[in-house]
């Protein structure tokens, strides 16, 4: 007769097959440890193992303070000459949106200057958002434009627009890539109040150069972007 099965493996091996049943949905929450324990009538040490297990797998997550998770599919976000968050959003099956986290405009220093090819101290506009799919946060942005270049550029997005609308309606019909550099870094405080991620999670952190068709820089911007939620895969677009 060979071993029986670990009671912690048949406990697995039972949110396994409710989760792929759809009995929990990405995002969803777990019953607790307590609760799981008196549901297979085992310690929560035996309940803690199993979930090991399942987060070891990439199906759970878990957060120190807030229980265990049904990990959500990455949204797989392709990085181009031509990157446009609600046609990449709409590709990856989810459902777009943005949020103002407000806007100002002040002088530039002279390092954005140098970014957006204009005068240190002319104005700039300073517009933060948070990018959502299928209502979760998956980014922080901070976008820098140059106002003298860009007429109606502050209206549009306080209108709501995102970017790529909020350029036309300022004059520009397509903008291209220059250059997109990526950095890791953990999420602090605020960043993950906003992420609704634990503070310390990892961030892809992406710094781009955004051109019109005359080659004149229109947006200097970086983006957080919560590393659970998306993939971020580069070249593959003309």
């Amino acid at each position: 007769m060979g071993d029986r099965t670990p009671i912690w493996a048949e406990i697995a091996r039972a949110l396994r097959r409710e989760i792929a049943e759809g009995g929990y949905a990405p995002g969803d929450r777990l019953p607790t440890e307590a609760q799981l324990s008196a549901r297979f009538g085992v310690n929560r040490h035996t309940v803690r193992h199993a979930l090991s297990a399942l987060v070891e797998e990439g199906l759970v997550l878990t957060r120190r303070g807030s229980g265990a998770f049904v990990a959500a599919r990455p949204a797989d976000y392709p990085i181009g000459r031509r990157t446009r968050f609600t046609e990449n959003l709409l590709a990856a099956g989810q459902r777009p949106g943005r949020e103002s986290l407000g806007q100002e405009t002040r002088a530039a220093t002279g390092a954005e200057a140098g970014w957006l090819g204009i005068a240190p101290g002319e104005p700039l506009l300073v517009s933060r958002g948070r990018s959502l799919g299928d209502g979760r946060p998956l980014a922080l942005s901070e976008s820098l434009f140059p106002v003298a270049r860009l007429p109606g550029i502050a209206e549009a997005l306080a209108g709501g627009q995102g970017v790529t609308l909020a350029l036309r309606a300022a004059g520009v019909a397509d903008y291209t890539r220059a250059w997109t550099r990526i950095t890791a870094v953990p999420a602090s405080a605020t960043r993950a109040l906003l992420l609704e991620l634990p503070e310390g999670a990892p961030l892809l952190c992406t710094t781009a150069l955004n051109l019109g068709p005359d080659g004149q820089p229109v947006e200097h911007g970086r983006t957080w972007w919560a590393g659970e939620r998306i993939t971020l895969t580069l070249g593959g677009e003309d």
